[in-house]
């Protein structure tokens, strides 16, 4: 890490364990997320890190962008979700989005003040993003929402959402991508979501009844919402890597602080061979992920982003967060399964990594592609 970097993971690391590591607990079980916090994150910069200081950002290279959000995920990966998609909602804006968008919707975001959600799945729409059945009807003025989306993180508490519909034909072609507010005539939350972890994000359904969007929250014209959709892709797979990869340091530290500590057979349980080799694996696996997602940050700083780089960082990253927390959880024994130690919260939060930005089995998918692409050039 540079200097920058250093300082960032300092400022945030004294941050999350001043205010976030203390409520953990209470909110995991209660599901209960602190605007405060995110506020206050907001306040030290870190809800706009990406997007230019014209409109109130940070803009940091997304090496560093990456630091921050494994710094964070080391105490909440729940917080650190709700920057990553905030972030491409901003990224969207600022990319896609006219003078009067940016000038209107940017500041509050970067600042910290409104949270941004993206609403592109439905529930026959997940990997298939382009068969989505949401549609926008063209009348005066406007457009007219009808339809549904599923499984929106931050549903609930975001104020801005980039919301994907179909204006046209069957196809990819056919989605178009609109900017929703909060409190929308017609835009209303369906069920939240019970989960098997990320319990203080709030994840829920929007249903749209006749909602009326006027024609200036479009986003660029007509039929361009599949490549907004598809725009953050790259860097949002790599705020994923960078997730697991401080999911999966904290559950490291935890394993090797308790087994310094627990004795067993007159003697601490790090002295014994079986699971010095387990956490030497598992410190592999983190290092070696991390400087993966390090590598597909880069390319995306060098103006080259790589696909296939951004996908392989998402796929180890996460199936490496999944493995280390489950590995943790073991050498904690009993009480790793119990919610006295955060472990467990860790491997229920490590599960949906595999799942969210493309599915691992997605990026097999991808990777295979670019490798064929590569070897038949």
């Amino acid at each position: 890490m540079n200097d920058m970097q250093k300082e960032i993971v300092e400022g945030l690391k004294r941050f999350r364990l001043e205010k976030i590591e203390p409520h953990m607990e209470h909110d995991d079980f209660e599901g209960t997320f602190r605007m405060d916090i995110f506020n206050q994150l907001g306040e030290l910069g870190f809800t706009g890190m990406s997007v230019s200081e014209e409109y109130g950002g940070l803009n940091l290279p997304c090496q560093d962008y990456s630091y921050a959000l494994e710094e964070i995920a080391k105490s909440s990966v729940a917080y650190a979700v709700t920057i990553s998609v905030s972030s491409m909602v901003q990224s969207i804006i600022d990319t896609f989005g006219n003078e009067q968008q940016k000038q209107k919707y940017l500041p509050e975001l970067t600042s910290g003040q409104a949270i941004g959600a993206f609403a592109l799945s439905e529930s026959g729409a997940g990997s298939d993003a382009a068969s989505l059945k949401t549609t926008a009807k063209k009348v005066e003025g406007g457009y007219i929402l009808n339809g549904s989306k599923l499984w929106i993180t931050s549903g609930g508490i975001a104020k801005t959402y980039v919301v994907m519909a179909r204006t046209g034909a069957e196809g990819s072609k056919g989605v178009s991508a609109f900017i929703v507010e909060d409190g929308t005539k017609g835009f209303e939350y369906g069920k939240k979501e019970r989960k098997m972890g990320w319990n203080i994000s709030p994840t829920r359904e929007l249903l749209f009844d006749n909602c009326f969007v006027p024609e200036e929250n479009l986003l660029q014209q007509e039929g361009m919402g599949f490549k907004v959709a598809m725009s953050g892709l790259d860097k949002g797979r790599v705020a994923i890597g960078s997730i697991s990869v401080g999911c999966a340091q904290r559950a490291l530290d935890e394993a090797i602080k308790y087994s310094l500590e627990r004795q067993q057979f007159k003697q601490a349980i790090f002295n014994f061979q079986g699971l010095q080799f387990m956490m030497a694996d598992m410190a592999c696996d983190v290092e070696a992920s991390r400087l993966l997602v390090q590598a597909a940050a880069k390319s995306i700083d060098d103006g080259q982003s790589n696909q296939k780089l951004a996908s392989m960082a998402k796929m180890r990253a996460s199936d490496t967060a999944m493995s280390v927390t489950t590995d943790a959880v073991q050498i904690l024994g009993g009480v790793g399964y119990t919610k006295e130690y955060p472990v467990e919260r860790f491997m229920r939060d490590a599960k949906v990594l595999q799942i969210v930005e493309g599915t691992n089995q997605i990026q097999k998918v991808v990777i295979s592609r670019m490798l064929k692409k590569e070897y038949e050039s």
